[in-house]
């Protein structure tokens, strides 16, 4: 049994910094959206396009798209790789048959894009054991890959500790899903289900979350913004997103990411200072452990997208990432960097799919 009704917290805190000379005061208080879809020019005109990792060449695949608003968007047109355009139904998703002429696909609408790689469309793509991210934030998407699955996402199901996650993505090798929202932080065991095969695996559920700046923010006065994680004791990686660089400035970038300390008090400092009196909003998400096979492939991708005077040093990425492990970060920050300094397009796409599998 699965639920196509179910609430999605944003992963967004927001903050109040009152005037100049009065003390911010802060507010964890977010209002939940439901996730049923809405089509109206709020929801359309910005989106995000949810894949799963991978898709088997010729077989059926879903996809998901949220609008601005964080919430599930029906009627929106999206425009496969290979000329295909579906649109998604009432629960914000599409079905749609995955290409078979490239080792990647591209997936666009309304000015946004996202990437999953194509495996051949034979038995051996098909993943021979369960596994899922290790740490699953509690506000945010997570993947499962597993034998047995179907493309049509309806069919699908997860549960975590009991209760049903949203399947939002999938193909017969991978999901996407989102928890329920009543899922608490801690030890998880999931459980995914598919017509004629079930699946158990174990992960860790952690929430994220903002403490208000210390001391109070005020106009031209440095902070100390905290990052607390609940439900691991362990250090974890995060990117941290300053949404209103016009009101409060990160010291150190307004992306940044941070490490974890780890233990009882999990938690990130990162260094803030008031540009002036107004709102400001924050969002945090996991750095997942690095797959850099994935990351080979969309380099090599990427390169053969790229400027010509670029392509040389893409593949010297790619090699570098299969062949000397450790160099992993040193290669995340300069395809950040090449990334950064590209407009929108198919390759900064593909390089953005290679950031985040770094």
């Amino acid at each position: 049994m699965r639920s196509s009704r179910m609430e999605i917290r944003p992963v967004t805190f927001t903050a109040i910094l009152v005037c100049a000379s009065i003390m911010g005061q802060a507010s964890r208080a977010v209002p939940a959206a439901a996730a049923q879809a809405q089509s109206n020019a709020y929801t359309t005109w910005s989106v995000t396009i949810v894949l799963p990792p991978r898709v088997m060449a010729g077989h059926p695949a879903t996809l998901a798209v949220f609008g601005v608003d964080g919430k599930l968007a029906a009627g929106v047109a999206v425009t496969i790789v290979d000329g295909q355009t579906v649109t998604t139904d009432g629960t914000g998703r599409a079905t749609f048959t995955a290409p078979a002429a490239h080792d990647y696909m591209l997936a666009k609408a309304s000015g946004a894009s996202a990437a999953a790689l194509v495996d051949p469309a034979t038995g051996a793509s098909e993943p021979v054991a369960t596994t899922v991210q290790p740490v699953i934030s509690l506000r945010d998407r997570f993947w499962v890959c597993s034998p047995g699955l179907r493309g049509e996402a309806g069919a699908d199901s997860v549960w975590i500790n009991g209760q049903p996650a949203l399947v939002l993505a999938a193909s017969p090798e991978c999901l996407v899903a989102i928890p329920g929202s009543k899922v608490e932080a801690g030890p998880a065991t999931l459980r995914i289900d598919s017509p004629g095969t079930t699946a158990s695996v174990k992960s860790t559920l952690v929430d994220l979350s903002f403490d208000a700046p210390e001391p109070a923010p005020l106009p031209g006065k440095k902070s100390r913004l905290a990052v607390r994680v609940r439900g691991t004791g362990e250090k974890l990686g995060l990117v941290v997103d300053n949404l209103t660089p016009n009101v409060l400035k990160f010291a150190a970038g307004d992306s940044q990411e941070v490490l974890t300390k780890g233990g009882e008090q999990n938690v990130a400092m990162i260094e803030v200072r008031a540009v002036r009196s107004g709102d400001f909003s924050f969002r945090a998400r996991l750095i997942p452990p690095p797959d850099t096979s994935i990351a080979w492939r969309y380099l090599w991708a990427a390169a053969a997208l790229a400027p010509q005077e670029r392509q040389g040093d893409i593949r010297e990425l790619a090699k570098r990432v299969g062949r000397k492990p450790k160099e992993v970060p040193n290669v995340r920050a300069e395809v950040a960097k090449m990334a950064g300094e590209t407009i929108d397009g198919d390759y900064r796409t593909l390089l953005s799919a290679a950031w985040a599998s770094l």
